[in-house]
C-alpha cells in the first residue's frame, strides 16, 4: 500500500455518481469491489456497507480495527458550467502538487477516505481483523450514522478518515442542525415604464460552513440583501431573489431581478458597481475575487407585492451569519457559529435555508433560536431539523496514543491533537456506541463543499504512511 495505489482507487471513485441522497451506484461499486477480491461484505437498509478482511496469520488475536468514510459527496460546480454529477465523471487536475477539480468539487471529501480503506483492503499489510464501514448521506444529515444499527460491526475502535488536515488528530467535534424557514408572498402588477435587471454577486470562495466559517469570506447571499437593503429608498419592484444550495456550503453566488423605471436603469447599474467596488476592497484579503454585476434581462415574472418584498430582504439581512463564539478553550477553535446558506423561491414561496454548529448543545440550540427569532419577526415559519451530537474530546484515547506515538516515530515531530469545528459522524456512533475509542485523520483538502477544491499530493503520502504504520501496529 503506498500514497499511488490510494489515489489510483480515487481516481476511480471520482467516475462514480455519489451526490448525498444517490449513492446507489457508490454503494453497488463498493459490494463489486468487495466481491472481486473475495472480502465478506454486508449492507444495511439504509444503504451503509461494511467490507470485512480477516487477520493476517500470527494477527488472529489483535482487537478488530473499523475504518470508517463516508460514500456521499457535496456536489457544487460554478454557474453556466455544464456538468451533470448524477451521470458525469468529475474533471480534474493533477497541478503544482495538488489534485483540483476547478469547475465543480472533486469529492476527495470523503472520496479519498474510501479509496483509503479499499487499498488496506486490497493490501497483503499483515494486519489484525479490519472492518471498513461506508455510511451514506454523510453530508445532508448524516442519516446512515443515524440509521447504523447493533452489530453491524464489531470492533471497539474507529479510525474516522473524514478530515482535511495532514499533521492533525482531531478527538471532537461540533454538533449541529438546520434551520428552514417559509414566506408565502402575494404578487402584484408591474408597474408601466419599467425594465428588469440582475444583480448579481458571485465569485466568493465559498467553502465548508464548518471548517471555512471564520475565514472572513463573503456570503454572496448575505452581500446581495444587504445591497438591496441600501436601495430600498427608491422606487424598484423584486421579482425574485435566489442564491446558495447546500445547508453546509458557505453561499458563493447570489441573483435578485429588479424592476426599476427605465430612466433610472442606468443609476441602478451605477449603484451596483459601486457596490463592486466596496466588496472588492471589503474582501480584498479574504476573499479577492468577489464582485457585484448587473444587467438587463427579459422576466416574464410579476413582481413581488411591495410590502412582502421588504420583508423579505430586511429579514435575510437580519438574520445572523458567521462565527458567534470562539471556544474559550481552545485557541482558535470556533465554539458556535452559523450559516445563511440559501434562498429559492417556488411558486410564491421563499424557502431559506440555514444552518447551526456548536460544540457546546445548549449554545447550538440558543443559535437555532436565535434564527428562529428572526424569521419569527418577518412572519416566516421556520422549523428546526436534522440535529446531530457533537463529540467530546478523549485525550485518553487509545488509538490517540498509537497514532500520536506513530506519527512522532515516522516523521520526527509531534502532531496537533484538536478539535474540529465541522461535524463528524464520530459524535453519533459513539452515542450508539458508548465504548468506542475513536480519532479522526486524513490528508490535507482545501476548498471542500466548493468549486475548486483539491487534495494536496505531498500530504496524501504522508496520510498514507501513516495509516498504514496505525493500522499495522495496533494492539
Amino acid at each position: 500500500m503506498d500514497s499511488n495505489s490510494v489515489l489510483k482507487i480515487f481516481k476511480e471513485i471520482t467516475s462514480v455518481p455519489r451526490e448525498s441522497g444517490h449513492e446507489a451506484p457508490m454503494t453497488a461499486w463498493l459490494q463489486k469491489f468487495a466481491k472481486d477480491h473475495g472480502l465478506e461484505c454486508k449492507t444495511d437498509k439504509t444503504g451503509n456497507v461494511l467490507i470485512v478482511k480477516e487477520a493476517a496469520p500470527g494477527k488472529e488475536n489483535v482487537p478488530a480495527l473499523v475504518l470508517q468514510a463516508h460514500q456521499d459527496m457535496v456536489c457544487e460546480k460554478n454557474a453556466g458550467f455544464d456538468f451533470d454529477f448524477l451521470t458525469q465523471a468529475i474533471p480534474y487536475e493533477i497541478e503544482d502538487g495538488w489534485m483540483i477539480a476547478k469547475n465543480t468539487t472533486l469529492g476527495a471529501d470523503d472520496g479519498i477516505g474510501i479509496a483509503a480503506c479499499l487499498a488496506l483492503l486490497e493490501s497483503d499489510l499483515p494486519t489484525g481483523k479490519l472492518e471498513c464501514l461506508f455510511t451514506i448521506s454523510e453530508e445532508t444529515g448524516m442519516d446512515g450514522a443515524f440509521a447504523l444499527e447493533e452489530g453491524f460491526f464489531s470492533g471497539k475502535t474507529l479510525i474516522n478518515l473524514d478530515s482535511e488536515d495532514e499533521g492533525q488528530m482531531f478527538v471532537g467535534c461540533a454538533g449541529g442542525m438546520d434551520t428552514t424557514a417559509t414566506f408565502s408572498f402575494e404578487r402584484e402588477a408591474l408597474r408601466k415604464g419599467y425594465k428588469a435587471i440582475s444583480v448579481k454577486v458571485s465569485g466568493a470562495q465559498g467553502g465548508h460552513s464548518g471548517d471555512d466559517i471564520n475565514k472572513q469570506r463573503a456570503n454572496a447571499l448575505r452581500e446581495l440583501v444587504r445591497f438591496l437593503y441600501t436601495e430600498m429608498q427608491y422606487d424598484w419592484q423584486l421579482l425574485s431573489i435566489d442564491g446558495g444550495n447546500k445547508p453546509n456550503a458557505i453561499c458563493r453566488e447570489a441573483e435578485a431581478i429588479l424592476a426599476v423605471p427605465a430612466d433610472e436603469f442606468q443609476e441602478m447599474v451605477d449603484d451596483v458597481t459601486a457596490f463592486s467596488k466596496l466588496l472588492a476592497e471589503e474582501y480584498a484579503t479574504s476573499d479577492p475575487a468577489v464582485r457585484a454585476s448587473a444587467e438587463a434581462v427579459e422576466c416574464s415574472l410579476k413582481p413581488i407585492a411591495e410590502g412582502d418584498a421588504a420583508n423579505i430582504i430586511t429579514t435575510l439581512l437580519a438574520v445572523p451569519h458567521g462565527v458567534e463564539k470562539m471556544s474559550p478553550d481552545i485557541p482558535g477553535l470556533v465554539e458556535t457559529s452559523t450559516n445563511l446558506a440559501a434562498a429559492h423561491i417556488k411558486d410564491d414561496v421563499l424557502t431559506v435555508i440555514t444552518s447551526q454548529r456548536s460544540s457546546v448543545v445548549s449554545e447550538l440550540h440558543a443559535m437555532a433560536e436565535r434564527v428562529e427569532a428572526a424569521f419569527f419577526l418577518g412572519s416566516f415559519d421556520a422549523e428546526h431539523h436534522g440535529e446531530y451530537p457533537g463529540w467530546k474530546p478523549n485525550l485518553k484515547s487509545h488509538i490517540l496514543e498509537i497514532a500520536v506515538d506513530s506519527y512522532k516515530e515516522l516523521f520526527g515531530v509531534e502532531p496537533l491533537v484538536l478539535a474540529i469545528h465541522a461535524g463528524l459522524e464520530c459524535g453519533l456512533f459513539l452515542e450508539k456506541f458508548p465504548d468506542l475509542d475513536m480519532i479522526s485523520f486524513g490528508p490535507t483538502l482545501r476548498g471542500v463543499h466548493a468549486p475548486g477544491e483539491k487534495l494536496e499530493l505531498a500530504s496524501l503520502e504522508k496520510f498514507v504512511k501513516h495509516l498504514e504504520h496505525v493500522v499495522v501496529n495496533f494492539r
